[in-house]
């Protein structure tokens, strides 16, 4: 592996040193992390705030479209990784000036969970929060599912036009308005001719035989849909045109924006061969490219490959594309420079979360449980880490052990009278937060969830575990779109919430949980990475309900 950089652990904060460094009058952090960055002027009262976010690896996407007519605010994850929940929520606090926040970013599922935890967070505090997905990545899923598909490059148009809305000082209304319909009008295809290779592994993240190329790749690596022979310039490109205009009219008259977008180790002059074929294509269809990028707008570290990003404009979109932009990775126009005095470190992320706990008077066994418990979760990460390999990234392992050790550490910070609200929340905080993912935010979303269905200063009584329990199922069902057979963490979960409310013993709820396990692996997932790898998920473990079982098992003691 041939990287310029020191440790594989700090690449990513070091990267957001380097930038805030070189940028500090353009860009401030909210977070002493560094992992929330917000435009040096903002809050601006009147101006709605739009917050984006995703994982490291893709600059200039996501935090490169932070600044004047763009976006407001970045919550940044590790490479590939979504932030977290706190995050994104100290980003959305920091530039919201009472005029609402837009979430705006790529369709990824821990990106998801994590900004509608912190979408949550915000309205809990009287904040307006609407989200926008980018779904531009037209091979991703087919158009009958296209609210499924991935956000890529696209939606580096769908900022140009939202930041301009909002720099103009409209409404939250109509920046949501704006954004919505340019996501509606704007597809991408994508090819890839060699892989990525991520710092921490070390490793590619796909694999490609000389000579070949593989069309609609994915920006992580995931699979694309057609994998041969390298073909000519002319020849992608017109592969491309073929497919978008199945979706977006490109007939005469038409007026579009082109964003021609190299993936990392694309030279540029082979961008602009590409831009060249998709000119004359359109001109000789009668088509107007009103307005045009070609270079590095969404990278894939040193991902070789190129995408092509067609939005279909009318007056109002056109006119907001146009206006006047400026970042530190991206200008357009005359923007006049920031002057804002410097400001401090920003908030401890750690601590701007803390829970403020409700007491009962009376010591909490779910305290004690959980701080009982969660200690043994580390010796299950190899099991979980070679079962997520098989179908997923592999993470699983460090996420859950990660996660049940800031659950020990933030409550260990409560008073042991802790009442059940406070202790589920700050759990759920802190598992969501510890290594940001999928199942992290689930779970966090989960027990937040149920959190809610307790007072302040209500103890967690025996009638009151079976409620819990379900309300963590609905949560996470309702969040996650899984459904009960779909070979998910919910499986379990459901398993369990059954068992309590039928009045089950600890070890018939151990039981049944293994018993699940063992009945789903014969299935085939339907949800999230493991559905990818379609048949070949059958006779495989769910990692997510193994993980379960596990806290299962320790919490109850079943575990054998």
């Amino acid at each position: 592996m041939r990287k310029i950089i020191n440790t594989a652990d700090e690449f990513v904060d070091e990267v957001l040193d380097g930038i805030l460094l070189a940028h500090g009058s353009q860009l401030r952090a909210a977070t002493r992390d560094g992992r929330a960055l917000i435009r040096a002027d903002a809050p601006a009262e009147g101006r709605v705030g739009i917050v984006t976010g995703g994982g490291s690896g893709h600059l200039p996407f996501f935090l490169g479209y932070v600044g004047t007519g763009l976006c407001s605010a970045v919550a940044v994850g590790n490479v590939f990784s979504s932030p977290s929940a706190a995050q994104i929520h100290a980003a959305s606090v920091a530039v919201s000036s009472g005029a609402g926040l837009l979430y705006l970013y790529g369709n990824y599922g821990g990106d998801v969970y994590n900004f509608d935890m912190a979408a949550d967070l915000c309205r809990s505090t009287g904040i307006d929060v609407r989200t926008v997905l980018g779904t531009d990545d037209i091979e991703s899923a087919p158009a009958e599912s296209e609210d499924t598909r991935r956000g890529v490059a696209g939606l580096v148009l769908v900022y140009k036009a939202a930041g301009a809305a909002a720099e103009r000082l409209y409404s939250l209304d109509d920046v949501e308005r704006i954004a919505r319909r340019a996501v509606a009008v704007t597809r991408t295809m994508g090819v890839g001719i060699s892989p990525t290779v991520l710092p921490t592994a070390g490793e590619e993240t796909f694999s490609l035989d000389d000579g070949e190329m593989e069309i609609g790749v994915g920006i992580h690596g995931e699979r694309g849909t057609h994998r041969g022979p390298l073909e000519t310039a002319d020849q992608i490109t017109d592969r491309f045109l073929t497919r978008i205009e199945t979706e977006l009219d490109l007939t005469e008259g038409a007026r579009v924006a082109v964003l021609v977008n190299g993936l990392g180790a694309t030279p540029l002059e082979e961008l602009y061969v590409v831009y060249r074929r998709v000119h004359r294509v359109l001109a000789d269809r009668g088509v107007t490219v009103a307005y045009k990028l070609v270079g590095e707008y969404v990278t894939s570290l040193e991902m070789a490959g190129a995408s092509l990003s067609i939005m279909r404009l009318d007056d109002e979109l056109e006119e907001l594309l146009k206006e006047p932009a400026a970042s530190p990775f991206f200008k357009q126009g005359a923007v006049a420079e920031l002057d804002v005095p410097a400001d401090s470190d920003g908030v401890d992320v750690e601590t701007a979360n803390v829970v403020e706990a409700g007491r009962t008077g009376r010591r909490s066994a779910l305290r004690d449980v959980l701080l009982d418990a969660l200690p043994r979760m580390a010796a299950h990460t190899d099991e979980l880490r070679d079962l997520d390999a098989a179908l997923g990234d592999g993470d699983l392992g460090i996420t859950v052990a990660a996660g049940s050790d800031a659950v020990v550490n933030a409550l260990s910070e409560l008073p042991d009278d802790a009442d059940a609200r406070s202790i589920l929340t700050s759990a759920g905080l802190a598992f969501s937060a510890a290594n940001p993912s999928t199942f992290a935010a689930l779970i966090g979303s989960g027990l937040m969830g149920a959190a809610e269905t307790f007072e302040p200063g209500d103890d967690l009584t025996t009638d009151r575990v079976a409620p819990l329990l379900r309300a963590v199922v609905e949560r996470i069902a309702e969040r996650g779109g899984a459904d009960v057979g779909d070979k998910t963490l919910l499986d379990v979960l459901d398993a369990v919430a059954r068992e309590a409310e039928s009045g089950a013993s600890r070890e018939q709820i151990g039981a049944a949980a293994r018993s699940t396990v063992e009945s789903t692996t014969r299935l085939q997932s339907k949800r999230g990475r493991a559905a990818w790898q379609q048949e070949r998920s059958i006779g495989q473990p769910d990692p997510g309900s193994v993980a379960v079982l596990r806290f299962v098992d320790e919490i109850v003691g079943t575990r054998g």
